[in-house]
């Protein structure tokens, strides 16, 4: 019964959430001298306007923002900022494609496996970076994955120009992943593939760590006060703010993987127009919830899906759907209870007190 109440009143903070996006698109398309009705009908019928839209751009999208809010999630609830899974899931993206592409003509449709484990290993190894600069040297990871994720673009244009380029040395991208190395599709005549049921299975996955686990605990009681995780709970601060980093780097790596095995099916520098920093809104917005994460990512996805569509049908730039998310970025970081006090630092690598973050534990 609580699981059903959380997700109601998670489906009502979305419901407002989208009237509040409407509305904010509705006076910038007014302001800005668009045809707003013709627009928001382009908006609705790319997003949610009919089973195609619905299923191959709103869900192919929400996929990778679900996965890499899932990431932002678990290593908020451990008190870790992690910033970085923009970086992570571009790591893991390329993993997986070199994987793919190396595998893929070999044993078939079993290379997505190994394509999929590359993708988050990529990604735990990048985030664990972060993790292990925080424990021995404190350096705050806010910092450190930001910075982070310059690196993972960097490499990524590198391998799409050195060692992963296509064949004929034309264009900076993979080759494409042979048929067999790419993500299953769920339903035909659309683009939604596997990855949308592997995004459910783990976001109800990690809703089971947290809460039943030992880790779980573990995890959560250092977010919430690392001094009486440490003193009153005997927990190791350390290990867990480690497991925290490399368990959300996976999740983001695994983002990546299936972005390139079910949607592009090749790597390029601009893979992903920004999903791992959109997840940080994806995150908020569900207060860390991993059910509430399947409900705003769709949100989310549905609005980049939409914003394409009103560019593509109406003539609209896409860059007023990125300020009606820049508004609602900042609506929710303002209303989230963040009770931020002094951070100093431990030798453990934590910082004490940790940021309070409402959620539904």
């Amino acid at each position: 019964m609580m699981v059903i109440r959380r997700i109601g009143a998670r489906l009502a903070t979305v419901s407002l959430t989208m009237a509040a996006v409407i509305a904010l698109l509705w006076i910038l398309l007014v302001i800005t001298g668009h045809d707003a009705e013709r627009a928001l009908v382009a908006f609705w019928s790319g997003s949610f306007g009919s089973g195609y839209a619905l299923a191959s751009a709103t869900l192919v999208r929400a996929t990778p923002l679900i996965l890499a809010g899932l990431a932002v999630a678990l290593a908020f609830r451990a008190g870790v900022w992690n910033i970085g899974a923009e970086g992570q899931l571009l790591m893991g993206a390329a993993a997986a494609a070199a994987v793919g592409l190396r595998l893929g003509g070999e044993v078939g449709i079993l290379s997505i496996i190994p394509a999929i484990a590359a993708g988050a290993l990529a990604g735990a190894l990048l985030a664990g970076i972060a993790g292990l600069l925080r424990a021995r040297f404190g350096v705050l990871e806010i910092i450190s994955t930001i910075m982070l994720n310059f690196v993972a673009l960097h490499l990524v244009g590198y391998l799409v120009r050195g060692p992963l380029q296509e064949p004929s040395g034309l264009y900076p991208q993979s080759a494409t992943l042979p048929v067999d190395a790419r993500m299953p599709l769920l339903l035909p005549e659309t683009r939604l593939h596997l990855g949308i049921i592997i995004a459910v299975l783990l976001a109800a996955g990690l809703w089971g760590v947290l809460r039943f686990t030992e880790i779980g605990f573990r995890i959560r009681a250092v977010g919430a006060n690392v001094i009486a995780a440490r003193v009153a709970g005997s927990i190791d601060v350390r290990a867990t703010v480690l497991i925290a980093f490399f368990a959300s780097g996976a999740l983001a790596g695994i983002a990546g993987a299936l972005e390139v095995t079910g949607v592009t099916y090749a790597l390029y520098e601009s893979l992903s127009p920004g999903y791992g920093y959109t997840a940080i809104a994806v995150a908020l917005l569900a207060r860390l919830d991993p059910f509430g994460i399947l409900l705003t990512g769709t949100l989310l996805g549905a609005l980049q899906a939409g914003g394409a569509a009103m560019q593509r049908d109406a003539g609209v730039p896409s860059v007023l759907v990125t300020i009606v998310e820049a508004v609602l970025i900042l609506g929710m970081v303002s209303t989230t209870r963040l009770g931020y006090r002094r951070a100093t630092s431990t030798p453990d690598g934590a910082r004490e007190p940790v940021a309070e973050v409402t959620t539904a534990a």
